[in-house]
């Protein structure tokens, strides 16, 4: 599941201004470090807080998720939401923290704890239908997973909708996956070209479909896609990555992508952005280490 950056905040600020206020400075000073990716010291500042609420024990559950750390992850973000039911926010943090235990699990495990995911998924999805980040990892979730998971294509397809009914460049680039899952390229490329036409300064569409002509060979054409998102953010460490992925995985370009990396390992990142652990194992691929 991807990360992405949570909106319609307002519900969610208004119902937990009092909890900010309970928990003080260090609670702020966490979520500074927090956004500068020092994940570490958020979390030991966290940590040193007394009476612990539900934004201290959701930020302390983000900490772990950045930090790998996906059962301790569970285990705060579950307290998070024993303090706060209404948060549509802790529910969709404990879902992708169910979700990353699934994925590093044993086999026997790994179903449980995906099942879990999907549950605190529906359940932020259902506190707030619009929360688009919950909508899009529940979306992920039904269009990957296997039907005794609870996962299908029709209820991919309705979440799509939904999506699309709150915005029309994320619900088309949702219409992408579904045409590519079914291996519908021509499909999935005009509907990734209606959501850079929605959107056209959000080089994340521009970045998907960069991928996708790539997938079918179509490099050059890929290249200059690549090449329309460096001239609207030229610097995004998102781009970076992405590119020196795109260049690895094709085989092309490989003292181009290991510039990249090297410019990525300095950049200022945030929560958002790919993990610097994962950008260095892509660079000792990259110098075929």
């Amino acid at each position: 599941m991807i990360v992405r950056q949570p909106i319609g905040w307002f519900p969610i600020f208004a119902a937990l201004t009092s909890i900010v206020w309970a928990s003080g400075p260090d609670l702020e000073a966490a979520r500074k470090l927090y956004n500068l990716t020092d994940f570490s010291q958020s979390l030991q500042t966290l940590q040193s807080i007394p009476q612990k609420d539900a934004a201290v024990y959701e930020l302390m559950g983000r900490d772990y998720y950045m930090l790998a750390e996906y059962k301790k992850a569970t285990e705060v973000l579950e307290k998070a939401v024993t303090a706060n039911p209404g948060s549509s926010e802790c529910a969709l943090w404990l879902g992708r923290a169910y979700g990353r235990r699934a994925e590093t699990s044993n086999p026997i495990s790994a179903a449980g704890q995906a099942s879990k995911a999907r549950q605190f998924l529906e359940k932020a999805v259902q506190l707030d239908p619009k929360n688009l980040d919950a909508l899009a990892d529940l979306f992920d979730y039904y269009l990957e997973a296997p039907g005794f998971l609870g996962g299908g294509f029709d209820k991919a397809q309705a979440t799509a909708a939904e999506i699309a009914s709150i915005s029309h460049a994320e619900g088309y680039a949702a219409q992408a996956k579904l045409a590519e899952h079914h291996k519908q390229f021509s499909a999935a490329e005009e509907q990734l070209h209606r959501a850079i036409e929605a959107a056209p300064q959000q080089i994340g569409k521009l970045i998907e479909l960069a991928k996708l002509l790539a997938k079918q060979g179509r490099f050059q054409e890929s290249d200059l896609t690549v090449a329309r998102a460096e001239k609207i953010a030229p610097d995004s460490p998102r781009l970076l990555y992405a590119t020196a992925d795109l260049y690895i995985k094709s085989g092309r370009h490989l003292d181009t992508a290991r510039a990249l990396l090297e410019r990525y390992l300095v950049s200022q990142l945030t929560p958002d952005d790919p993990p610097r652990s994962d950008a260095e194992k892509l660079l000792r691929k990259a110098r075929g280490a």
